[in-house]
This record gives C-alpha cells, structure tokens and sequence, in this order.
C-alpha cells in the first residue's frame, strides 16, 4: 500500500495543482458557490499527496480535517441530518469508538510505570493541569470571546494528553514510556481534573454541573479505554488460549450478549445522583467492540493466518475518519460563528499551543528532568485531547460554539506537534553527527601521539 501511494502520489500534486487553479479563477469570477467542490476535491488530492510523501505523510491528517471543513463549510445540510437523523447523535459513538482504540494501545504496565518513574510523572501532571487551562482562560479574556465560544477555548486546555503526543515524542526522541503512562494517568484522572478546572475556570462564561460533566467523562472516554484494555489482551497476549478458536468465540459471545441485554433491558441511565446520570451506551460500545475484535482476531489471526499488527494498520484509519468526521459535524453547526470568530480562534490556538511548549520544556528543565523527558513533557501540556474537549462540548455542555475551540485546535496541534519534534529530530541527529566527529578526531589525535 505504501509504494503504491508513493508512485501515484505526483498523479495526486498534479490534480492538486489543477484544482488549486481552477478554484482561483472561480474565486476570481466571483463564483464561490461553484468553487466548493473544486476546493473539496483540492484537499483531498493534497492529502492523498502527503500520504505518499515520506517526509508531509505526517501532515496527511490535518490536510484531511482541512478537506472535511471545506466540505463542511461550503455544503452544511450534508452533515446536519440524513433521512431525518441527526448526525449529532454520532459523535459520542465515534469518540468512544476512537478511545478504544487508544486503549488497546495502552496496557497495565503503562499505569504502573508510574510508580518507576515518579517524579518525571508528578512533574508532567502538575504542568499539564495548571499551564494549558490558565493559559486558555488568559486568551480566553484577552480575544474577548463570547462566553461559549470562551468557555470551549479552557475547555481544551482542561483536558488531558491525547494519543498524538505519543507518536510526536517517539519522532523527537523523548522519553516514548513517559508519554504514555502520563497520557495514561492523566486521562485516568480526568473525571475528576477536568469538570473541576472548568467549574472555577470556565464557570463564570456558563454553567458547569461537576457530576454531569464527570459522568459524562467514564462514559464517553474511561468506560471505552478499559475496554480497549481488555481487548489489548486478546490482540496482543502470548498466551496460547488467545489463538484457538474455542477461547475467541467465547470472548466474542461472552460480550456481544451481554450488550444485546443492555441494549433491550437496561434503562438508558444505569446509575443517577442528582441531575447527573452515567448512561449505558458507554458500556454497550465497549462490549460490541471487544467482541468485534475477538471476531477478526478469530477470522484474521486464527482461519486466515494474517498478519498479527492488523489492528495497528486499521486503527490509524479509523481514529482519523472519525476524527474528521466529527469536526465536520461540528463545524457544520457553526459555520456562521466560524466564519465570525474563526480567524481570532486560530491566532488564539497557536499562541496557546506555543506558549504551553515553551512552559512546559522550561518548566521541566528547572525541575532538573533531562532532556528526553522535558520533550515529553513539552508534548503532553501542549497537545491535548481533542476528540474529548468535542465530545463534552457537543455532549455535556450542549453547545456547538463551545466545540469550535476543539476543532480549530486539535489540527494546530498535529501541525505544530509535526515540526517541532522534526526540529528535534533533526536538532538530535546533528548532535550526534557532531559527537562522533569529535570522538573521532580525538581518537586520530591519540593515534597521533602514540608510537611509530
């Protein structure tokens, strides 16, 4: 697949280059309307380019956000309602289909690596809930944003790591454990972390019920993350009970009934306090897709002999039309407020997205952590989870405003995230050609000095 993509990708700049043209003289024509698919189309032949490119494939996905927000924009009734239903019922599913996925590439090992590593964590933690929120709230009230649209721009910041920080702090040789198990503690605690910034922060733009929002959180992120964890068992465990058919198909039923139960018997709401309720399709997601899984490691492992990382080839996938898909949702919703504040809203990202890199490595380095974990660090306060800061948006505080911060962004992020740890890959690979130089002049140099 990857040398195809690379041998039709100039196919792909061809196209681009066209449609780039013949939007701009659209445009010039003053035919904006006739422009739309023409500019739909331009993304997505740009971003089939960057997936074949070896050094913008990492660019590939925010060039597909860029695509769904065009189509979005220019086409919103497509992404309101089909038939009668709403789109916005999907995003929920799509976020915890999404967080699923994140946990089957998360183990227990990653949560008790805390306990190795303490300090470095501890340090990541404090940073990440105290710099990202303060600073959205600071932004927040220097643009002068109206109180939803505000309340969205802390919202991102009270939110923990998301996945990509992982992937950026592997390509900036950082401390890749470290990532994960703050990733993976963060969003642990963030039922409690996250409804509590947003009440004393966020509280005076709209009101924020704590249970609400913290239910709200275990049934759309931590319910789907500890089903991937399970599932990570039977993707990934050496155990010889996990390749034979009988112990599949067990884990498949043993989850797939119980979610029809679920389904046909459960009240929506299986647990209340209050006005809050912790709802049941959390659970209904998880146990599908456990047995889904169960299902294709008995079909592609088991009868059909594939390959054992076929989850790591699909999951990329997955996460990132679902991601996609959920910013055009979003947008859709908001075009006209995105056509208002949209532009302050990216000048506002990527002050907020610098300002908590710089923070975050400064901030690490005086508390005498090296310098793969202060990268670490630099990623985790500054690229945040924002399929989750969407979801409660949409979700919690009812609000597609609020959603616009998450969507404009969770893309700056992979942007900004992409070249900085290109920088420091880069920045690294010149040390370490400089330090082999010197090593090997200073070898020739005792050579020199020895005997004839």
């Amino acid at each position: 697949m990857r040398t195809f993509m690379r041998s039709v990708s100039k196919y792909f700049l061809g196209a681009f280059l066209l449609l780039s043209v013949a939007t701009g003289v659209l445009l010039l024509l003053g035919q904006r309307s006739a422009a739309g698919p023409f500019v739909v189309a331009a993304f997505a032949c740009f971003a089939l380019f960057c997936m074949g490119h070896p050094f913008l494939k990492s660019f590939a996905f925010t060039v597909w956000v860029f695509a769904f927000v065009a189509a979005s924009m220019f086409y919103p009734q497509a992404f309101m309602t089909w038939a009668g239903f709403d789109l916005r019922i999907l995003i929920v599913p799509l976020i915890q289909i999404i967080m699923f996925g994140m946990g089957t590439t998360l183990s227990a090992a990653d949560f008790g690596r805390v306990f190795k590593m303490p300090w470095p964590v501890l340090v990541g933690f404090v940073l990440q809930f105290s710099i990202m929120p303060v600073a959205g709230l600071v932004l927040a009230k220097a643009f002068g944003f109206r109180a939803e649209v505000a309340a969205g721009v802390v919202l991102i910041g009270s939110c923990p790591g998301g996945v990509a920080s992982n992937l950026m702090t592997y390509l900036a040789g950082g401390n890749v454990a470290l990532s994960v198990t703050m990733t993976s503690c963060s969003t642990l605690v963030s039922p409690v972390m996250t409804p509590f910034l947003m009440q004393k922060l966020a509280g005076q733009y709209i009101e924020i019920e704590f249970l609400q929002m913290m239910f709200g959180i275990i049934n759309m992120i931590i319910v789907p993350i500890v089903a991937g964890l399970l599932a990570n068992r039977i993707l990934y465990s050496e155990h010889k009970a996990f390749r034979r058919s009988s112990t599949l198909a067990g884990a498949a039923a043993c989850s797939i009934l119980p979610a029809i139960g679920l389904i046909l018997w459960a009240p929506p709401a299986l647990f209340t306090w209050g006005n809050a309720a912790l709802q049941k399709d959390g659970f209904i997601v998880g146990l599908l897709l456990i047995g889904v899984v169960a299902l294709a490691q008995l079909v592609i492992r088991v009868w059909l002999r594939g390959p054992a990382n076929w989850m790591d080839k699909a999951l990329p996938i997955v996460s990132m039309v679902g991601i996609c898909y959920i910013i055009a949702i979003i947008t859709a919703r908001s075009r006209d407020d995105l056509l208002t504040v949209g532009g302050y809203l990216i000048g506002a990202a990527i002050i907020h997205n610098f300002v908590c890199y710089i923070l975050g490595y400064w901030f690490a380095r005086a508390a005498r952590l090296d310098e793969s974990s202060c990268r670490t660090v630099a990623f985790e306060v500054g690229m945040q989870n924002g399929g989750m800061a969407s979801g409660l948006a949409m979700n919690v505080l009812k609000s597609a405003p609020a959603a616009l911060a998450p969507a404009i962004f969770g893309p700056w992020m992979n942007i900004s995230g992409s070249v900085l740890a290109t920088w420091w890959h880069r920045k690294s690979g010149a040390n370490l050609q400089t330090e082999s130089h010197e090593r090997r002049q200073h070898t020739e140099e005792g050579d020199s000095d020895g005997p004839a």
